[in-house]
């Protein structure tokens, strides 16, 4: 039989040296490391052991060396996250391309609207200047057309009548001018006229205006070639708006075509 311990109790426990090796226990309470001490020293809560310091690099006491603790890398939610942040970026630079694309396409559009209305506008301001140029020219003559619109109906037999004059249509309100300088003799109801204007000219040939709709000038008044005098309308026997213009010369109602044709004005 051994010997035994003075207590009585089991013989002792012989110690067992483990040289340059590492034992690490963790526990829930915290981590605790024997290093090169005897495995006893773990086993048998009488021993001493020491306490890794909380700031210790834990893997110190499993490697024996001051590198930084391995990392474990999670590959599969790494790779997801990776994968739906490309997507993130894929949907983004599609979006802002997009919208790039969206905003290239409006400004074509404004830019060939703009580029059209310049080129009405151009087209308009070139037809009134080209209209206006004529109109001095024809001022400098003495002799400016009484109105513009469509010729509707001339001089002589019409519906079993006579026909006096030329019709000139156009819209209600439509500039009707003096063809030529002189003085207003009548402004005002005229039968089958409505309202009509008769103008004397410096020649003594008289030019009448018919189915007039507002009256411009007054009796007595001295007018130029080309004054607005009154605007076109439909009162009196008319069928639309329209100007009825007669020539009167040497009391003789003539056909007023041959008449401004003479004088440089078509119609």
């Amino acid at each position: 039989m051994g010997k035994h311990c003075k207590e009585g109790g089991h013989p002792p426990k012989a110690a067992l040296p483990v040289r340059n090796k590492v034992v690490a226990t963790v526990v829930a309470g915290g981590a605790f490391a024997a290093v090169g001490q005897p495995l006893a020293a773990v086993a048998d809560p009488e021993l001493p052991v020491h306490p890794l310091a909380s700031s210790k690099n834990l893997s110190l006491a499993v490697t024996g060396t001051d590198t930084s603790p391995a990392t474990v890398r999670l590959l599969g939610s790494e790779a997801a996250t990776d994968s739906y942040a490309e997507a993130q970026k894929v949907q983004k630079s599609e979006a802002i391309e997009q919208s790039r694309e969206a905003d290239r396409a409006e400004a074509e559009r404004a830019e060939a609207a703009r580029v059209e209305a310049a080129r009405v506008e151009a087209e308009r301001a070139a037809a009134e200047a080209k209209r206006a140029a004529e109109e001095r020219e024809r001022k400098a003559r003495g002799f400016v057309k009484p109105a513009e619109g469509t010729f509707t109906s001339g001089f002589g037999s019409r519906w079993g009548t006579s026909h006096r004059g030329i019709d000139i249509a156009n819209k209600i309100g439509t500039t009707i001018r003096s063809v030529a300088a002189g003085k207003v003799i009548d402004a005002g109801p005229a039968s089958g006229f409505g309202l009509w204007i008769r103008v004397q000219h410096n020649d003594g040939t008289i030019t009448v205006y018919g189915h007039i709709n507002t009256i411009e000038v007054s009796v007595g008044q001295q007018v130029g070639a080309g004054d607005k005098i009154a605007t076109m309308g439909n009162r009196g026997q008319s069928t639309g708006p329209h100007l009825h213009f007669e020539v009167i010369e040497n009391g003789i109602k003539i056909n007023p075509l041959p008449w401004l044709n003479e004088r440089g004005i078509e119609v």
